[in-house]
C-alpha cells in the first residue's frame, strides 16, 4: 500500500515514481536536489512498507563503517549476513538476497549515495557492475538513488562517462515548493496564515520544506523569521555556508559567483561574471553555472533583442538573497532586529526585489493567469542605455535619449509582448500621474529602441491589484498575489 497522506504537493513527482514502479523493466532512478528540500521524505513516505532494501550513507566515516552499515541494513530485511569486505561483495550479497524474494517489483533505496563513495572504496565501479551485470537484465528491480551533493550526483551518476554512462533510466530534480504547496504545507500543520503572510514568508526563505518545518504555528511570520534568522542560536543563522558545502565540491567558487550576482539584480552575462569573479572562460565555468541553475539558485535568460551568446544569469533563490541582504555580518543583531527593520527604507527596497523574485519563480502561474499558456512564451528582461553621443544630440528622439529598464517581458509566439511591471505594496497599488508618465515613456523607448512590430500589452503584477483610477484603466492585464497560488502542473 502506497502511503501518501503525509506528502504535501509533489503531484507530478508522485505520478512519475508510481509509473516507474509499474513499468515492465528494471529502473535506475536518480533523485537529486538541494539540501533539505524533501527528497528523502518523498521516497520514504511514498514507498513505506514496500522497500526490499534501503540504507542511508553516513557522513565522514570510512569504507569499513559504511560496509557495516550496509550489512545492518540487509539484516533488517531478515537476511543472515556478515559484513562484506568490499562494495563488490556487498552488491553480490544484495543481488543474492533479492533473488530469494518472490515476484513483484523490488524497491532498492540508497539515500545519501555520495557519502558511500569514500576514498579508495571503488563504490561507483561496484555499483556499475551491480547494475550492468545483474539488475539491468531483470525486469523487477527498481533502484532509487538519492543525494544532496549535486556535483557528485551529476558527475558520478547522471552524467557518468564510464560504466554508468546512459544507464540511469530516469532523473528527477526535486525543487523547492511553490506558493500553493507552501500554503498546503502550513494548513496541514495547523497554521492559519493568510496568503499575504505566506508570500512574505516565501520572500524570506522560499519553498524549502525543512525551513518551513522550523516555523512555529503560534508565532507570526515576522516572529518566526526573527527567531530562526536573527536571534543568537537561530537554526538558520549558519545555513548559507552549510548549504553550499553540502551541495557542491569546492563550494568557494560557487559562492563567489553568488556574491557577484547579488550585486546586480538583473543578472550578469558570462563575460561580466568572468571579469568580476576572475574565473577562466572554460567548461568548468559552464559546469558551475549549470549546477547552480539545476538547484534553482540562479536562472538564465536571453535579454530581449539580444543573441543567445549574450545569455544573462540572475540570482533567484529567496533565502540566499535574504541572507546576503540582511543576515550576512549581522550575527550580533539586537533582539527585535527584524521587526524594527520593517520600518526602514532598506526593508521597503528589499520587498520590491524579493517580490520580483517570487514572481520569477511563478512564471507558470503568471502565464496561466494571463490566459496565454497556449502560446510559446519566452520570459526575459530588457534594459536600454543610450550612448553619450545620442544624449548630447539636440535633434535626437527624446525617448531614445533616456535609459529604461523592464524586469519582466513575456515574449509570445502570437506576436504579442506582455510588458510586466512588478510592484509590491501592502494594499492596492495606485498608479499616479507621474508614474503613468514614466511608464508611457518606458513603453515608447522600448518600442523605438527594439523596433519591435509586436503588440505591447502593459501588465501589472501586484499582491492586491491596482487601485481604480483613470491610469489603472489603461492597464490591459493584471495579475495578483492570488493568481500566484494556483497549483503547478
Amino acid at each position: 500500500m502506497i502511503m501518501e497522506q503525509n506528502i504535501v504537493g509533489r503531484a507530478a513527482e508522485k505520478n512519475r515514481l508510481k509509473r516507474y514502479l509499474e513499468s515492465p523493466r528494471s529502473e535506475f532512478i536518480a533523485i537529486y536536489g538541494r539540501r533539505r528540500v524533501g527528497k528523502t521524505f518523498l521516497v520514504k513516505e511514498l514507498f513505506e512498507g514496500r522497500f526490499a532494501f534501503r540504507m542511508t550513507g553516513r557522513e565522514n566515516v570510512n569504507t569499513e563503517e559504511q560496509l557495516t552499515n550496509f550489512a545492518y541494513a540487509l539484516a533488517e530485511e531478515g537476511q543472515d549476513v556478515t559484513i562484506p569486505s568490499s562494495w563488490l561483495e556487498a552488491f553480490s550479497m544484495l543481488a543474492h538476497s533479492m533473488e530469494q524474494l518472490g515476484e513483484g517489483p523490488k524497491i532498492l533505496f540508497f539515500d545519501e549515495l555520495p557519502w558511500l563513495d569514500t576514498r579508495g572504496s571503488n563504490f561507483v565501479s561496484a555499483l556499475e557492475h551491480f547494475w550492468n551485470d545483474w539488475a539491468s537484465y531483470r525486469n523487477d528491480i527498481k533502484l532509487i538513488v538519492c543525494g544532496s551533493a549535486t556535483t557528485w550526483m551529476l558527475d558520478e551518476v547522471i552524467n557518468n562517462r564510464g560504466g554508468l554512462h546512459n544507464r540511469v533510466t530516469h532523473t528527477m530534480l526535486i525543487a523547492p515548493f511553490r506558493l500553493s504547496e507552501v500554503e498546503q504545507y502550513f494548513k496541514v500543520r495547523g497554521f492559519y496564515y493568510e496568503r499575504s503572510e505566506i508570500i512574505e514568508c516565501y520572500m524570506a526563505v522560499g519553498g524549502v520544506a525543512y525551513y518551513l518545518s522550523l516555523f512555529e504555528p503560534d508565532l507570526s511570520v515576522t516572529q518566526n523569521i526573527e527567531t530562526l534568522c536573527f536571534l543568537r542560536g537561530g537554526e538558520l543563522q549558519n545555513e548559507f555556508p552549510r548549504l553550499f558545502q553540502s551541495l557542491f565540491k569546492k563550494a568557494e567558487k560557487y559562492i563567489e559567483i553568488i556574491y557577484a550576482l547579488q550585486q546586480k539584480g538583473m543578472g550578469m552575462t558570462r563575460k561580466e561574471i568572468i571579469e568580476k569573479v576572475g574565473v577562466a572562460n572554460n567548461g568548468n565555468l559552464s559546469k558551475l553555472l549549470r549546477e547552480l541553475e539545476e538547484c534553482e539558485f540562479i536562472r538564465s535568460y536571453v535579454s530581449f533583442d539580444k543573441k543567445k551568446k549574450e545569455q544573462v544569469y540572475q540570482l533567484i533563490d529567496p533565502f540566499t538573497l535574504f541572507y546576503l541582504h540582511f543576515m550576512h555580518n549581522t550575527s550580533d543583531a539586537m533582539p527585535g532586529f527584524w521587526s524594527k527593520m520593517q520600518t526602514s527604507s532598506a526593508y521597503q527596497s528589499w520587498c520590491g526585489h524579493a517580490f520580483e523574485t517570487v514572481c520569477l519563480l511563478h512564471l507558470e502561474q503568471i502565464v496561466n493567469a494571463l490566459g496565454i499558456s497556449g502560446t510559446i512564451n519566452q520570459p526575459c528582461s530588457w534594459s536600454y542605455r543610450p550612448q553619450k553621443a545620442l544624449i548630447e544630440d539636440e535633434e535626437a528622439d527624446s525617448d531614445l535619449q533616456k535609459g529604461a529598464q523592464i524586469d519582466l517581458l513575456i515574449d509570445r509566439s502570437d506576436k504579442t509582448i506582455n510588458v510586466c511591471e512588478i510592484k509590491y505594496c501592502q494594499g492596492e497599488y495606485e498608479i499616479t500621474k507621474q508614474y503613468d508618465a514614466t511608464l508611457q515613456q518606458r513603453l515608447r523607448t522600448f518600442k523605438k529602441s527594439t523596433k519591435t512590430r509586436k503588440s505591447v500589452v502593459p501588465t501589472f503584477i501586484t499582491p492586491y491589484g491596482l487601485a481604480d483610477n483613470m491610469y489603472a484603466r489603461r492597464v490591459v492585464r493584471q495579475v495578483t498575489g492570488e493568481d500566484l497560488f494556483t497549483m503547478p502542473r
